[in-house]
Order: C-alpha cells, then sequence, then structure tokens
C-alpha cells in the first residue's frame, strides 16, 4: 500500500527541514554530537574569547618589551649602556656602533623606523659606524629586546633586556639584520658573551662566582654566537671536562602547545623558564622558586647566593607569567618554506621517520615530542651526561621537531655537537642499529628539513 502525503503537509514538511537547514547553517556538532555555537560568542564563551585576545596582547608587549625592572642590573649595575654610548655621549671608550651591533647579532625592527629613515638606510644614507645612530635607534625602541632609557636631556642613563633579545629574530627584509620581527624564533646569530663583556663593570660576576676579571671574560668568549649558559651563576662550571666551552644553544620559543618540560634538560615547564629567566638570568624584579637549586653539591653557587628562592621588590615579574606563557604558546612553528626540500625524498622520509627509523617513538606526531614526561636518560640517546646532570632531572628532554629549519645555524643538540642534520641521523642509525641505506638517511633529512 503506497501512502500519500497531502500537499500541504508536504509544505509543512518542507518548511521543517528548511528550518532544521538554517538552524544547522548557525549551529555545528562535536564529535560526540553535541550542538555546539558556531555564531558570534556569548555569555561566558565570550568572556573567555575576550580573556585570550587579551592575553596574546599582553603577552606580546611583555615578550618583546618588557624588562622587569632589570636595567638595575644590565645598566645601573653593569654599567653596559656607557659602553654602548661611547665618550662622546658620557659613556666610556668608543662605543658601539650599528655595524658592531648587527656584527654580534642584534637586530632592527624596521617597523619601528619611521618611512623617512628606512628610505634613508636602503640609500645608504645612514651612519652605521656612528655610535650616535645607535643610541638614535634605541630612542626608537627599535633594537630587538633592548630597551634604552634616556634622561630629559637625552642621554642615555640606562639599558634593560628583554626575551626578545635571544628568543626573536627579523626577516632581514631590509637588510641583514634589518627586518620584521620573527617573534619565538632563535637568534643563532646573538654573541651574547661579547656583548655582556662589553660592560664596564663586570664585578657582579666575579664577585658571584669567585673568580678574577680575566677568567669571567674567557668564559663569555668562549659562547660564540647562538649559545647561552643558563646554569653556570647555579653550578659554576664554566667549561666541560673536555674543556670544551659549556654553553648551550638558544632554543626557539614556538610550537610549545602541548610541550610538558622545555629547554634541554627539562628543569621545568615554558612557564618555569620564564620565571627562573626572568629573575634570575635578565636579573628582573620578581619571585623565582626552585628547592631544587638549593643542593649545594649540583648547585654550591645558587646555594650560596640563594637564588632558588628569588624575591624581588617590587615583584614586576609574576604578575605578567600567565600573559607571557599564553602568547608564548600561541607562536606556531613557522612552516618551511617551498622548494626548501625535496618533497618527494621527504615523503620516503616520513614514511622512515614514522616506521623502520622509529623517530616517531619518541618524536610523536605532530607535536613531534613525548605527550608526558619528555625526558631521557643520557645512555637512551648515545650522548655524554655533561649537561643532563647540571639539571635536576639528569636527563635531556626530547626537543620538538617543528620548525627545526629555523634553527640549524650552530649545529644540533643542545651544544651544536652535530654540525648537520645528516649527521645527527648518521648518530641515531649508529647506535640504534639502524642499517639505513645513505639515501634513506638522505630521504630523512628532508624531512626534517620541512617540518
Amino acid at each position: 500500500m503506497r501512502i500519500v502525503i497531502p500537499r500541504s503537509a508536504r509544505l509543512s514538511v518542507g518548511v521543517v527541514l528548511v528550518a532544521v537547514g538554517l538552524v544547522g547553517a548557525v549551529r555545528a556538532v562535536d564529535p560526540a554530537g553535541n550542538a555546539v555555537s558556531a555564531g558570534v560568542p556569548s555569555g561566558f564563551d565570550k568572556v573567555i574569547e575576550d580573556n585570550a585576545n587579551r592575553m596574546v596582547r599582553e603577552g606580546r608587549q611583555t615578550f618583546r618589551f618588557d624588562t622587569f625592572g632589570d636595567e638595575a642590573f644590565w645598566g645601573d649595575a653593569l654599567q653596559l649602556h656607557k659602553a654602548i654610548a661611547g665618550e662622546k655621549h658620557g659613556g666610556v671608550g668608543g662605543g658601539v656602533s650599528p655595524k658592531t651591533a648587527l656584527s654580534v647579532g642584534l637586530k632592527v625592527d624596521v617597523g619601528a623606523l619611521p618611512p623617512a629613515l628606512q628610505e634613508q638606510l636602503k640609500a645608504g644614507k645612514v651612519d652605521l659606524d656612528d655610535p650616535a645612530t645607535t643610541l638614535a635607534l634605541l630612542k626608537l625602541n627599535a633594537v630587538v629586546g633592548v630597551t634604552g632609557f634616556f634622561d630629559a636631556r637625552g642621554s642615555i642613563r640606562s639599558i634593560g633586556l628583554q626575551c626578545a633579545f635571544c628568543h626573536s629574530t627579523v626577516d632581514d627584509a631590509l637588510a641583514p639584520g634589518i627586518g620584521r620581527r620573527l617573534d619565538g624564533w632563535a637568534n643563532r646569530d646573538l654573541n651574547v658573551g661579547a656583548i655582556v663583556s662589553l660592560a664596564p663593570n663586570l664585578k657582579p660576576f666575579t664577585d658571584l662566582l669567585g673568580v678574577d676579571l680575566a677568567t669571567v671574560k674567557a668564559v663569555l668568549a668562549s659562547w660564540g654566537p647562538g649559545r647561552f649558559d643558563a646554569e653556570l651563576d647555579k653550578d659554576g662550571k664554566a667549561l666541560r671536562p673536555d674543556g670544551k666551552q659549556a654553553g648551550t644553544l638558544l632554543p626557539p620559543a614556538f610550537g610549545l602547545a602541548g610541550v610538558n618540560l622545555h629547554t634541554w634538560t627539562g628543569f621545568g615547564s615554558v612557564t618555569y623558564w620564564n620565571a627562573y629567566v626572568g629573575a634570575t638570568e635578565m636579573h628582573g624584579s620578581g619571585t623565582f622558586f626552585d628547592a631544587r637549586l638549593s643542593n649545594g653539591d649540583q648547585y654550591p653557587v645558587a646555594a650560596r647566593s640563594g637564588s632558588g628562592n628569588t624575591r624581588g621588590v617590587p615583584d614586576r615579574l609574576t604578575a605578567k607569567l600567565a600573559a607571557l606563557h599564553f602568547y608564548q604558546l600561541s607562536i606556531p612553528a613557522p612552516k618551511a618554506l617551498v622548494g626548501s626540500f625535496s618533497a618527494a625524498a621527504a615523503s620516503r622520509g616520513k614514511a622512515l621517520f614514522d616506521g623502520r627509523a622509529r623517530c616517531a617513538s619518541c618524536h610523536v606526531p605532530p607535536l613531534f615530542t613525548e605527550p608526558g614526561n619528555n625526558l631521557h636518560a643520557p645512555a637512551e640517546i648515545g650522548v655524554d651526561a655533561f649537561q643532563a646532570d647540571r639539571s635536576p632531572t639528569h636527563m635531556y628532554r626530547t626537543a620538538p621537531l617543528a620548525g627545526l629549519w629555523t634553527h640549524q645555524k650552530g649545529g644540533f643538540y643542545h651544544d651544536g655537537r652535530f654540525a648537520t642534520l645528516l649527521d645527527v641521523v648518521a648518530h641515531y642509525d649508529t647506535f640504534f642499529k639502524l642499517s639505513l641505506s645513505d639515501q634513506e638517511k638522505k630521504d630523512l633529512v628532508e624531512y626534517l628539513k620541512g617540518l
């Protein structure tokens, strides 16, 4: 028997279906089938989105421009600004020209430069050999990660540093070292040791470490571009047992969302390191606590100085940590440029990475590190324990690999011991007895370059 629907009923059914379609246009369902709003957020959803947007804005401002009051150290104590200014501008020595500043890896934010100055730079009409030009750039707040403080007469009176000093670079859009900011990218050109050595007064370091000035300068000179030793002022280990420098490569600060422990040896999370660096390395005025650093056997310098229980007054750091953390987690790993790697080889490399080479067992896609406690003993990865043993963990973190192409300068691993990605692959091929062919190793490298 055939059931016939009257025309009026068919119209009603059509209206209902249209109505359902309209609802579908403004509502969606989650994987469990629950309806969720796809329109303009309202109520607490709007509170959440407004809060997220605010934290990104505030975190960016902090990352780029907040010194946390560390000018009291870099300027007032070390007098670094006087070395930059030079004797002709109220400082000491010959001063630091833009050419010298660029040579030690400092970067200039083209977005902070007036259009007329940009045109003059393009035309080569700016004197890059004059320290007065450096001071002018500082007045424009154009030197990435560095803030100059000037008095009413326009003379520099102090200087401070920001997170962006080590963890931002530029795209060289105008000239090498001058371009648009790239927040979160490791500045592997930055010679931190050479910059700190310029300070007229290094007594805070000689007093803390209990060594003479020549020793401090020798250690600072040993790091080279792209390296810094964030444990030196805790354990006093200036050199490796083999006599090589003890600094580690500056890590990127992008692609950290979903990643547990941060930096090479996994002391703590991203926000732990923000507090650690802000209060004890940048020497901002803030609070940092880690009872592990009171272990006098492992951290004799920290045990004496009390840096594991730093309580700066006023605290200019703690209130900034949440937004700073949020901003860093918002910075994605940059995509590799088309043509910078072989797509066909990378496809073959991916199959190896996920399969026979066993890379993905630790570098789990898409985080490319392990969800959870992403640490391994030195023996598990076939390297020495020196840097691991400077950490309370005594281990090495599984480094996230996304965006690896941006920080190839300076080598790989914590200390740059492997000059190329092919050297890294060869190390694991030997250590894990993978028996990869030369072509398979190259394919893996192309995949890594494309992450």
